[in-house]
């Protein structure tokens, strides 16, 4: 849902590097579990629905302070987990960066955001569901906390950055920046709402494609997986 659409060369060098080594760091050690733990095939299916789903529904934007959208991460994050959901969100940024949507030297801040969004709500659902939520509130209230986190993260890293070209001082930019994550907070209630439903029908006729969803997975220890 959060997503930096700044053009190239809008952040200095020194944040490029920064949040590329980061976005870098964050993939090589999600490879490394995913390498060491396997996939099964079933979750390597889910992944490509849900990096193909997250992709169409990324490239629909609203134009609203810049542009906002839905891109799924939360649901993607509730259904594939953490790790294959970090490994969807920047699949779907490379390919969005190579249509336009976003510029490539951004990809590590981009990847860092989106992958926040799905590893949040992934835990924050787990967590509701072992305290015996039903599945609507949980995944809703998930997939809220999820988008949430990763418009503050988008906001904090536009700040801590700045923008190259800006006659605004820092502290205009920050005002500018909160505001925008403002209606990035509301359309994560949204989204929110609408990875509730989705999560409840599939809950309800596949309870096998929601990880958690079943008592046993309730009162099992909150995997990496999945």
């Amino acid at each position: 849902m959060a997503h930096i659409h700044l053009g190239e060369g809008s952040f200095p060098l020194w944040a490029l590097v920064l949040w590329t080594v980061l976005g870098i760091a964050l993939l090589g050690a999600v490879t490394y579990r995913v390498r060491k733990g396997g996939i099964k095939t079933n979750q390597i299916a889910l992944a490509g629905i849900g990096a193909a789903a997250s992709f169409a529904v990324f490239q629909l934007n609203i134009p609203v302070w810049g542009g906002v959208h839905m891109n799924l991460t939360g649901l993607v994050g509730i259904l594939a987990g953490p790790l294959l959901g970090t490994l969807i969100a920047f699949v779907v940024n490379v390919f969005s960066a190579a249509l336009g949507h976003g510029a490539v030297g951004l990809l590590g801040a981009n990847v860092l955001i989106n992958a926040s969004e799905a590893i949040v709500a992934y835990y924050a659902f787990r967590t509701l569901m072992r305290m015996d939520w039903d599945v609507f509130p949980a995944s809703a209230s998930a997939a809220t906390i999820g988008l949430s986190t990763g418009a503050i993260l988008m906001g904090a890293i536009i700040v801590i950055s700045g923008v190259n070209g800006s006659a605004l001082p820092r502290s205009d930019l920050t005002i500018a920046v909160a505001g925008m994550v403002g209606i990035n907070l509301g359309v994560a209630v949204v989204e929110g709402l609408l990875t509730g439903f989705i999560v409840q029908f599939l809950a309800s006729v596949r309870p096998d494609l929601v990880p958690g969803a079943t008592r046993e997975e309730r009162e099992a220890p909150a995997g990496v997986g999945a």
